[in-house]
């Protein structure tokens, strides 16, 4: 049968073959999730301004997913609309693959289905996967060094015994993360050469720019906490310092997909002291991943 289709034809096939497996995937997961009860009872003690928090949370997934298309779009140029639907259709493919690796080889899907594509595939992919692994790259930067400077002053004003211990036991993970992505991105250049084309300057741009998308998660996961009483008596800094952190931590410890909510449920508790912390992070995590992928068909559907 795959003989007498066009490449075209074959990737609209896998285009709606991954768009499918993620609806499903996302259907079991609300389905098996056991603790609708603790959900309830955070959302029926919520007063007007918490529940304006939540409201403004959900307001911000849209400029998130934004700044990840411009992100992507400095990365490789394109118009903000294809750079909006392809960043919408890899969080459905990021859904359901280990560490989220499938979302760069879901954008070359898309980006390869297009009229305009040129004739050799190769290129396309190699390109977009090139750009991916130094998106990716960045953003870890820019996770590390704010996180970094916020668990440096926390253990320098000792604000926390918490962040003592914590700086403690994941100094050396820090440092040779950071240390690797350091090489990697000063070497990217040469090394990605054969497939793409990536400055150093390019690279310190996309930096700032997810520096720019992790302030805006920092600012989402402050919302839920409120929302949901999870932020004892901390101050605005003090929540952007606790929240750069605990994307830190999430990021530099090593977990497997099955067990990653139970992870960053455990983080947010060390760092924020309340049970409904780990439950601000199921529900950021249905804000920033489940509304996106109910977006996409509406884009998908408009498309020309």
């Amino acid at each position: 049968m795959w003989r007498f289709m066009t490449k075209k034809q074959i990737y609209h096939i896998i285009e709606w073959l991954i768009a499918a497996a993620a609806c499903g995937y996302l259907v079991y997961r609300l389905v098996v999730f056991d603790d609708y009860a603790s959900v309830w009872a955070g959302l029926r003690t919520m007063n007007a301004w918490q529940w304006g928090a939540l409201a403004l949370c959900v307001a911000l997934m849209p400029l998130n997913m934004t700044i990840e298309a411009w992100r992507w779009k400095t990365l490789i140029p394109m118009p903000w609309l294809e750079a909006h639907r392809q960043v919408y259709y890899s969080k459905l493919a990021g859904l359901i693959t280990p560490w989220k690796l499938g979302e760069y080889p879901a954008r070359a899907v898309l980006m390869s289905s297009q009229p305009s594509a040129v004739s050799d595939q190769k290129s396309i992919w190699s390109r977009v996967l090139s750009m991916g692994a130094v998106g990716s790259a960045t953003m870890t930067m820019a996770i590390l060094i704010a996180g970094g400077i916020a668990l440096i002053a926390q253990v320098l004003f000792m604000e926390s015994l918490d962040a003592f211990v914590i700086s403690y036991r994941y100094c050396n993970l820090f440092v040779a993360v950071l240390l690797l992505l350091i090489i990697a991105l000063v070497l990217a250049p040469r090394l990605l050469r054969r497939w793409a084309t990536v400055s150093h300057k390019l690279v310190l741009v996309s930096v700032g720019q997810s520096l720019v998308r992790l302030l805006c998660w920092c600012v989402q996961l402050g919302l839920v906490l409120y929302a949901l009483g999870g932020l004892g008596d901390l101050g605005v800094l003090e929540i952007l310092e606790q929240t750069a952190i605990y994307y830190l931590l999430v990021t530099i410890t090593p977990n497997v997909p099955i067990a990653e909510v139970g992870v960053r449920g455990a983080w947010a508790i060390l760092l924020f002291g309340t049970p409904n912390a780990a439950l601000a992070g199921v529900l950021l995590w249905a804000i920033n991943t489940l509304l996106p992928c109910l977006v996409w068909p509406f884009l998908r559907k408009n498309e020309k």
